[in-house]
């Protein structure tokens, strides 16, 4: 299949998360290999009336401590997280503004639905005080782009810059779009990934509504269950990933140390449903077909993927059946796990997360496991990396995240 030409290589020099397991990559993933959940009760809001009483709640969190006051009181909590996020993976890369050209330098950090908080803040503010009590900052601040407006005018960033909005795709979209820009030239250095703060009631009240989330209230901790056959519902996760990409020759050029290269990506549509994947899985098919095709590698080279895995009925079946019909015979061998058994759903920002877990399977020759899978569906019926982390050998990985309107994206990750 023929599809861009690549003009420069991009590598990953830099990362930066926040999630319910860790508020930083070292904790993050020394949890995450632990197999440690961070699903609990929720505590942000009463969820006594919901059928959904559960989540991945960045706790312990405090934003100010991480960026200016006055800022945190204008920006919404999905910000507060894409900012931070994107403040370590810059720190992590070592680059210097002060020797960078700013218009070389862009972000795009997405969000699948932006400011809730605000948004529903404001609007008890209008339904009880009235118009003239709205904040002025309520717009700037539900945006889905501000994330990357922030960040950008913190490091003087005026390169490309914008949000991605599609959904639980969103995170891999921003890299992979991010990616194209350096290989095109139109920048050197991008600040990309996903951001998600959406444990709310208005947006628990419409998941619950849609019967799309877990009612395991009595047992949190095993509620997220991908791939198992008692699966019944995702868990909300909230939190941001975040990863600083460059052209390989920049990054060499400043004596960077470079994590892996980013080698292959590929964006598709289902165009079948608005809610449920392709039951024959052809959208994501193509999209990890075009990612290898992309990357010029062929399935079997493939050490890891890191599935979308929700735990939901049907993604978790239709994303076997895919990577199935891509792989073939090496499906049976090439280890898959889903990180959201412990991170929860983290929506938009699920892609940068899970972008970071692959970039440090590389780094560490470790698979983080699929918690909670005791009993597996026998339709999901590959190796899962059930309950408990395992070294490995892993130049290739492959990353799927799927989104609500049938998006689908595909990125891969390689060793130098």
């Amino acid at each position: 299949m023929e599809l861009h030409t690549i003009s420069r290589r991009v590598v990953v020099t830099g990362l930066g998360v926040v999630t319910a397991v860790g508020h930083d990559v070292a904790t993050f993933w020394a949890n995450l290999v632990a197999g440690q959940g961070g699903v609990r009760r929720i505590t942000l809001f009463d969820p006594a009336a919901f059928s959904c009483q559960i989540g991945a709640e960045v706790r312990g969190w405090d934003a100010s401590a991480h960026m200016d006051p006055k800022e945190v009181r204008r920006n919404d909590r999905f910000t507060h997280f894409g900012f931070v996020a994107a403040k370590q993976a810059f720190v992590d890369s070592g680059l210097d503004m002060n020797r960078e050209d700013g218009d070389r330098v862009g972000v795009v950090i997405g969000s699948g639905i932006g400011g809730m908080y605000t948004y529903e803040s404001q609007l008890k503010v209008l339904a009880e005080r009235g118009p003239r009590k709205v904040s002025p900052f309520t717009i700037p601040s539900l945006i889905g782009n501000m994330c990357s407006g922030l960040v950008a005018i913190e490091y003087g960033a005026r390169g490309p810059n914008f949000g991605v909005v599609s959904a639980c795709a969103t995170g891999t979209h921003a890299l992979g779009e991010a990616a194209h820009m350096i290989r095109r030239g139109d920048a050197d250095v991008m600040i990309a990934g996903g951001s998600e703060a959406a444990i709310t009631p208005f947006a628990y009240a419409s998941f619950c509504a849609m019967k799309a989330m877990s009612t395991r209230n009595d047992s949190p901790e095993t509620a997220c269950r991908p791939f198992e056959r008692g699966r019944e519902g995702f868990v909300m996760g909230e939190g941001a990933g975040v990863l600083v990409l460059e052209a390989l020759e920049h990054a060499r050029a400043r004596g960077a140390r470079i994590y892996c290269e980013l080698l292959g990506y590929a964006a598709t549509c289902d165009a079948f449903h608005i809610t449920q994947p392709d039951p024959e899985g052809k959208g994501l098919s193509m999209a990890m077909r075009r990612a290898l095709a992309s990357a010029q590698v062929a399935p079997d080279a493939i050490d890891y993927i890191n599935a979308h895995g929700t735990s939901t009925p049907y993604n978790d079946k239709f994303e076997t059946l895919a990577i199935k019909k891509v792989f073939g015979d090496h499906s049976r061998k090439v280890p898959i796990s889903s990180t959201k058994s412990m991170t929860g759903h983290l929506l938009g920002a699920a892609g940068g997360i899970e972008s970071v877990v692959a970039v440090k399977t590389i780094e560490t020759q470790t698979l983080a496991p699929t918690i909670n899978l005791q009993e597996p569906d026998p339709e999901c019926d590959l190796d899962y990396v059930p309950n408990v982390a395992r070294a490995a050998k892993v130049t290739t990985v492959l990353s799927n995240n799927l989104g609500f309107g049938g998006q689908n994206a595909s990125v891969i990750f390689r060793a130098l």
